[in-house]
């Protein structure tokens, strides 16, 4: 890359900026700022309030850190991180270069990630592996110390912000473009999902420039496919116009 380019990388559920160590680690070695975010309410001791952490919360960190990023901005998110970086990029569309999705997509104005959260739940714990398997996260490409590391650095969720529907204001954030890196399901299941205005990726159909990369594994590629997710991140940088 000739020019500097800052990747911000929000995690999904249950995830800490330490989710992105390998994939950080090559960005830097290729000359990349990265500045991998752990959420509000995401912190391995949270505090009270922190705990309580709303998805208004994680998007302000979010724009935040663009807003202090140094040159091109990639914005990348994961899984639930999706909604967040969605909501970021809606309230600072002039300042995002490129947008990804890792396993995710964008969300419409109004969407709650757990619309049938109890009132009283104050926290969301990682499920077993079944539960999460059986809910459509596939482990495949981890391995039992991957698992092991997932189960002892996650951190219970927020309910505060899984519950919280998304406020969308600003309809410049469809013409950032679009990066979905399909790692769990194939390009062509997106694609077909999309046509059939499925809820999980009608509004990615809402878009107007959308580029669909297979990298097939599980859930997590961050993990199962390290190097090959950054360099996908990498050649998105590297072909990008920067934002006026």
């Amino acid at each position: 890359m000739t020019d500097v380019t800052t990747f911000v990388l929000v995690p999904g559920f249950w995830l800490g900026g330490w989710a992105w160590d390998g994939v950080a680690d090559r960005l830097r070695d290729r000359g990349g700022i990265v500045d991998a975010l752990t959420l509000p309410g995401l912190e391995p001791a949270a505090a009270a309030g922190e705990a309580d952490a709303t998805l208004d919360d994680q998007i302000a960190a979010v724009v935040d850190a663009v807003r202090r990023a140094q040159g091109r901005v990639v914005l990348v998110g994961h899984s639930g991180g999706g909604a967040v970086v969605t909501g970021a990029t809606d309230t600072v569309p002039d300042l995002v270069d490129d947008l990804v999705f890792v396993d995710s997509g964008p969300v419409a104005d109004g969407a709650v990630a757990s619309p049938e959260l109890a009132d009283d739940v104050r926290a969301l714990d990682l499920p077993d592996w079944a539960a999460l398997e059986a809910a459509g996260s596939s482990l495949a490409g981890l391995d039992d110390d991957d698992l092991a590391e997932f189960r002892r650095r996650a951190v219970p969720h927020p309910a505060a912000a899984a519950r919280q529907p998304i406020a969308l204001h600003d309809e410049r954030r469809r013409d950032v473009p679009v990066t979905l890196v399909c790692s769990s399901m194939s390009a062509q299941q997106v694609r077909d999902m999309v046509d059939a205005r499925h809820p999980w990726f009608e509004e990615l159909g809402r878009y107007t420039s959308v580029r669909l990369v297979d990298l097939p594994t599980g859930h997590w590629p961050m993990w199962s496919r390290t190097d090959d997710l950054a360099d996908e991140l990498l050649t998105i940088a590297s072909t990008s116009t920067p934002a006026q």
